[in-house]
């Protein structure tokens, strides 16, 4: 079995545990929220001087919010857009957990972890430590 189908597999996997559990995930945009609040800030500073920054900051910031809050989308899509470079990150991460493990193809990989309540927990705790890391995301279970 091919490194590349090796990665293949656990990303479906992570997909599969991931569906099982209806995760889904937030990317925290931060820039975006950043760029409203000075851009508000610029522009009622602009048109009201300095009370007008104040105003403009608070309502930058509240539009930021807006903008990066709530956008919430099945775990699974986020696992198939992944850069190579971060499926490589996340199949380490399954890895270490699954390291004992033993499959021919994904089929018996799911099988194996799906049959298993301690493999399970091992990989949602493995797929929560890296969205929140490296993805900078917020995780939703079961909604």
């Amino acid at each position: 079995m091919t490194m590349s189908s090796r990665v293949d597999d656990v990303m479906q996997l992570c997909c599969e545990v991931s569906a099982s559990r209806k995760i889904k995930a937030a990317v925290k945009s931060s820039g975006k929220g950043a760029a409203a609040a000075g851009g508000g800030a610029f522009v009622g500073g602009m048109v009201g001087g300095p009370a007008g920054i104040a105003v403009g900051g608070t309502l930058g910031g509240l539009l930021g919010t807006w903008i990066t809050s709530g956008q919430f989308k099945p775990f699974p899509e986020i696992i198939e857009e992944l850069p190579p470079k971060y499926k490589e990150v996340l199949y380490s991460d399954i890895m270490a957990a699954l390291s004992s493990l033993n499959w021919t193809d994904v089929a018996s990989l799911i099988a194996l972890v799906m049959g298993s309540v301690t493999l399970q927990e091992q990989v949602l705790a493995a797929i929560h430590t890296f969205a929140t890391k490296e993805l900078n995301a917020e995780l939703q279970y079961g909604k």
